[in-house]
C-alpha cells in the first residue's frame, strides 16, 4: 500500500465554522424542491455549537452531542391560528454534534447538514421518515 501525503492538504485548514455550516444549510434549502420551500413559509434556519442547558433538560439528553438539529415552533398543520405575538418557526443546526456525527461516517459534511435540515423541515410538516427521505434524495 502507497503513502499517500495529504498533510499539505489539511496543514492549514480550520474546523467548519457556523458560517460555514450556514452556507451549506442555505445551499441545501435552495436545492430543495420549489413546493417544499413555499410551504416553510418564515422558517429561521439558525447555527450553533450546542443546544442549550434548557433544551438539554428538556430533551433529557445524555449529552449536547446527541441534538443535530432540532425544530422549534408549530408545526404547518397547528398554524392555521397563529397565536398573538408568536415568533416563526425556527430550525437550529448543532455544529459540534454535526462535526462530531461526520468524523465518525463516512459521509460528507454537505450530505449530513442536509438530512439534519430535511429532517427538521419534515418536523414541521409532519411528515413520515420515508417522506423525508425522498425530499433528501431529491436534493442530492
Amino acid at each position: 500500500m502507497a503513502f499517500e501525503d495529504t498533510a499539505p492538504q489539511w496543514r492549514d485548514r480550520f474546523a467548519p465554522t457556523l458560517a460555514d455550516i450556514e452556507a451549506l444549510a442555505r445551499e441545501a434549502y435552495a436545492h430543495l424542491p420549489t413546493q417544499f420551500r413555499r410551504l416553510t413559509g418564515d422558517v429561521v434556519i439558525v447555527v450553533a455549537d450546542f443546544p442549550d442547558e434548557e433544551i438539554v433538560e428538556e430533551m433529557d439528553l445524555e449529552t449536547p452531542f446527541d441534538l443535530l438539529g432540532l425544530f422549534e415552533g408549530r408545526g404547518i398543520g397547528e398554524k392555521i391560528n397563529p397565536a398573538t405575538g408568536e415568533f416563526p418557526n425556527r430550525i437550529t443546526l448543532y455544529r459540534r454534534a454535526i462535526l462530531d456525527y461526520w468524523a465518525e461516517n463516512e459521509e460528507t459534511l454537505s450530505d449530513i447538514v442536509t438530512h439534519v435540515l430535511v429532517h427538521e423541515i419534515g418536523h414541521h410538516f409532519g411528515l413520515s421518515d420515508d417522506d423525508m427521505e425522498a425530499i433528501e434524495a431529491s436534493v442530492g
